[in-house]
């Protein structure tokens, strides 16, 4: 469970992106203070903006030394579906996440929430685990994150400062950029548009963004350190997904299950390893597929432009 949120300032990255909206929202609701630093305003009402370029050389001393924050959660990070993987860009971030995290500490930050990703392991293995499973990435994107996460976890043993790093997992929900499986396959269906896919056999851990958001929350609020898997804990078909994906949008006979072959490089199963999320942190995933997915369509819906 969080610990006391008073005295608690926060500075958060990414503030404004998929992962950082429900995560604010929950360090909001705690009480904390929070700062979000970037280029553009998220506009959430409560959170104070800083306008910094975290890409550019530009000195975040003075910045960092004006927020004062003792927490910081970084997600900023290039994610554009479909080129992430490969992109230049990861090499410029782990530049500019390395700067901050020294910058962050030089202004006597005490705790440091970074956030990697699944990709960071060794999809040979059908269970990802913390303690267990190599780190062996095999794309730029899995290899940056690993990079800064290894980096992140030295400064913080020299400095004495609490380090926590979050590995997300497979995501969905309200905000997902278009060209991701379920943002595609909910807007394709609600236009009445067929979905070519794979049979959909392999299997693969899904958390509601919201959930997610909640458990980072929980982690920076907390004084729990090393690697966290932030996943539902439950792997299901891909097939699943999208049955559930037809019956809240009500339509059905839409997807077309073997349209697409499963690429040679896709592993038949990717499972998290959730104990330490679990029995440490104390999370537990407060919606349910049917429920999250329900929140989701009904966001694509109501709100999506």
């Amino acid at each position: 469970m969080m610990s006391s949120p008073e005295g608690k300032r926060v500075l958060v990255t990414g503030a404004g992106g998929y992962v950082g909206r429900p995560t604010v929202a929950r360090l909001l609701e705690a009480g904390c203070e929070i700062h979000a630093l970037g280029r553009r305003d998220p506009g959430i009402p409560g959170v104070e903006f800083h306008s910094v370029d975290l890409l550019s050389a530009e000195d975040l001393g003075p910045a960092l030394a004006a927020i004062g924050a003792s927490h910081l959660v970084h997600l900023a990070w290039s994610v554009q579906p479909g080129r992430f993987w490969t992109d230049f860009q990861n090499i410029d971030w782990v530049g500019a996440s390395l700067r901050l995290f020294r910058t962050f500490v030089e202004q006597g930050g005490r705790r440091i929430v970074g956030v990697g990703s699944c990709a960071e392991y060794d999809w040979q293995f059908p269970v990802l685990d913390e303690g267990t499973t190599p780190l062996r990435p095999s794309t730029l994107y899995g290899a940056a994150k690993r990079s800064v996460g290894d980096v992140l976890e030295a400064l913080g043993r020299q400095e004495s400062v609490s380090v926590a790093w979050a590995r997300l997992f497979f995501l969905y929900g309200p905000h997902e950029p278009r060209g991701k499986l379920v943002s595609d396959t909910i807007g394709a269906l609600l236009a009445d548009q067929r979905v070519a896919t794979t049979p959909g056999h392999q299997k693969r851990d899904f958390l509601f963004v919201e959930d997610a958001g909640e458990a980072l929350a929980e982690l920076t609020m907390s004084d729990h350190r090393g690697a966290f898997n932030v996943a539902s804990g439950d792997c299901i078909p891909v097939r699943t997904l999208l049955d559930q994906i037809e019956r809240a949008t009500g339509k059905s006979g839409l997807i077309d299950y073997g349209a697409r072959a499963l690429a040679a490089t896709e592993p038949l199963e990717l499972a998290a390893q959730t104990s330490r999320l679990q029995d440490e942190l104390g999370f537990r995933p407060r919606h349910t597929l049917e429920e999250g997915i329900a929140k989701t369509v009904k966001w694509w819906r109501d709100v999506a432009p």
